[in-house]
């Protein structure tokens, strides 16, 4: 027999929680379940239509052409959520972009119902799917950009559903025994494991950190540790090592450059303190509630906190058995496989900049936990949860309209054809003009016959920062296929897609924008690499009616010796001590 042996769980939740983790299905759930996921859906379209694509993004299409076993920066399932939609499509746009990422969120948001459904209740599936479809950095960084998020999402999500399987098997593994006085018995759920925790890890190496939160749940809960004695774990090594093979090849063949980067040269010059700060802690701790939205961010911590206290207690007290015991190992579960993630980016937050979506997988799995609160709360105060859940909605999908008409048509933009109140913000201190319409720059680039004409002579296109990249990628790409590259220093994926030996010889065009043209300082920079460098156009974006961001464009007559990138395939090797000389 697998699983558990034995015995029925007992109806009780304790702290008078059983509506909440015990509760059945209450009549028109499923309509419900299906309003939120439909709902949300529409919603995260309408957004992921309008807006402009991110820095991130436009550098992710580049990944989905140039497809590899891995990337320098990023392993490779990015490149598959990215370009399925292009490819499908045959429309190169910031929509069709966000395809993989709205479908992959649609699946995830499954998974978490029934991961909450398996460990408590159907009620509390429901309610966690209410509560992350409302937070934002989950609809922004996990539902509409395309990211690594998406995959890691996907399975960090696939993760907890296999683990409830496996840990907590329902009754029809059970046969006619109870559970209370049950021992467990590892099954091949966990070589399943071994595989959802390998592409979490193919999505984003922070599907590592859930590894190792796995192993520790079961080292420190002893039922489970059999799970780590059991022949399934060999074999459970064995499908992640596999599953593993793109990430481990590629960086084989690249002097693990991708694990070099991300322990430690991506924080090379960082301009963050070299110290832990505890000040500086708290203020990107502080950030991120705003980016969970405090309504759901203080609550998210709040419960983490809570079940943390709870689960040192239940450690160093007498271990109670059955139903209560398997109460706290569920909630152990949720908290193992989240609470590590949080705590780490949070730390290093004190030292180092941190993007707020890197410790959002554990704001996840805790809002199973504070899907399971918020029912006990419902019980006392139905009236203000109704409140707390759609006024946070109606204001999060109103500031969200307000913030993509900004980004689309500038209504917020001084000056603007759309403003309103005349525009609150100068367009030359508005940093959402960052952000390229790729669309509006393909068009200009078709229209202006010189810039035509040169990208139909030209081998090459290059511009001087790696983000760039992509939204010159993004415009040129409908028009003619030209590889695009960047003559940087920090140059990411471009030192391996590319090696500039091969267009010695050939005609380029720099692209750029306009505060990198302020000085001649980098064009200097070029000029030793080319016959000649000159001015062919200057390509105005406009949105309101109102200047936003120049393109200058330059034409680079026969590139005479190629661009040397700190790394990658191209770069010139480190020169050698002489002998004697300690290194």
């Amino acid at each position: 027999m697998t699983g558990w042996s034995n015995g029925q769980r007992p109806a009780s939740g304790g702290d008078g929680q059983k509506p909440a983790l015990r509760g059945d299905r209450k009549p028109g759930w499923a309509s419900g379940l299906l309003a939120l996921l439909l709902g949300g859906l529409l919603y995260r379209t309408i957004v992921a239509f309008w807006m402009l694509p991110g820095f991130d993004e436009a550098y992710y299409y580049l990944y989905s052409r140039y497809l590899n076993w891995s990337y320098f920066d990023h392993p490779p399932i990015v490149a598959l959520t990215t370009g399925v939609g292009w490819w499908l499509t045959g429309i190169v746009s910031p929509f069709t972009l966000r395809l993989g990422a709205l479908a992959l969120y649609c699946i995830s948001l499954i998974f978490l119902y029934l991961t909450a459904a398996r460990l408590f209740s159907a009620a509390v599936g429901q309610m966690a799917v209410a509560i992350v479809t409302l937070i934002p950095l989950f609809a922004i960084a996990f539902g509409i950009l395309t990211s690594p998020d998406n995959g890691l999402s996907l399975f960090w999500s696939a993760t907890l559903l296999v683990a409830a399987w496996e840990f907590f098997p329902d009754r029809s593994r059970l046969g006619n025994h109870s559970p209370i006085k049950a021992t467990y018995v590892p099954t091949w759920r966990i070589a399943l494991l071994g595989f959802t925790v390998a592409l979490a890890c193919l999505s984003k190496y922070h599907g590592f950190v859930l590894g190792l939160s796995l192993v520790g749940f079961c080292v420190v809960y002893r039922p489970y540790r059999a799970a780590l004695r059991s022949p399934w774990i060999l074999l459970a090594i064995v499908v992640f090592g596999l599953t593993l093979f793109p990430l481990w090849y590629w960086n084989s063949q690249h002097d693990w450059i991708s694990f070099r980067f991300q322990l430690g040269m991506r924080f090379d010059g960082n301009t963050g303190s070299s110290s832990f700060s505890l000040g500086q802690m708290m203020g990107y701790w502080l950030l991120s509630i705003v980016y969970l939205f405090p309504l759901f961010g203080f609550p998210l911590w709040w419960v983490a906190a809570k079940q943390s206290g709870k689960q040192a207690l239940f450690l160093v007290s007498s271990s109670p058995s059955g139903g209560e015991a398997q109460d706290h190992y569920k909630q152990a579960l949720i908290l193992w496989l989240s609470l590590p993630i949080m705590l780490l980016f949070t730390l290093l937050g004190g030292k180092q900049q941190i993007l707020p979506a890197w410790p959002a997988p554990g704001y996840w799995g805790i809002s199973i936990l504070l899907a399971a609160q918020v029912l006990v709360w419902q019980r006392q105060r139905p009236r203000l949860i109704r409140r707390w859940l759609w006024g946070s909605g109606l204001f999060l999908a109103s500031l969200s309209m307000v913030a993509l008409l900004h980004l689309r048509l500038g209504i917020l933009q001084q000056p603007s054809t759309y403003a309103i109140w005349g525009g609150l913000v100068p367009v030359e201190q508005d940093g959402s003009t960052e952000l390229l319409d790729t669309s509006q720059m393909q068009r200009l680039f078709d229209d202006r016959p010189e810039v035509r004409a040169a990208l139909d002579e030209v081998g090459f296109v290059f511009t001087n920062e790696y983000y760039l990249g992509g939204y010159f990628a993004m415009a040129i790409h409908p028009l003619v296929d030209l590889p695009v590259t960047a003559f940087s220093q920090d140059p990411r994926g471009f030192a391996f897609w590319h090696n500039p030996q091969d267009w010695v010889g050939q005609d380029g065009l720099y692209m750029t924008i306009d505060r990198f043209t302020e000085t001649d300082e980098i064009i200097d920079r070029y000029r030793p690499l080319f016959e000649s460098i000159e001015p062919l156009a200057i390509v105005p974006l406009r949105r309101g009616g109102a200047v936003t961001e120049t393109i200058h464009v330059y034409r680079a007559n026969n590139l005479r010796q190629a661009y040397e990138y700190p790394y990658g395939p191209s770069a010139s090797p480190l020169p050698q001590p002489p002998a004697g000389v300690a290194e």
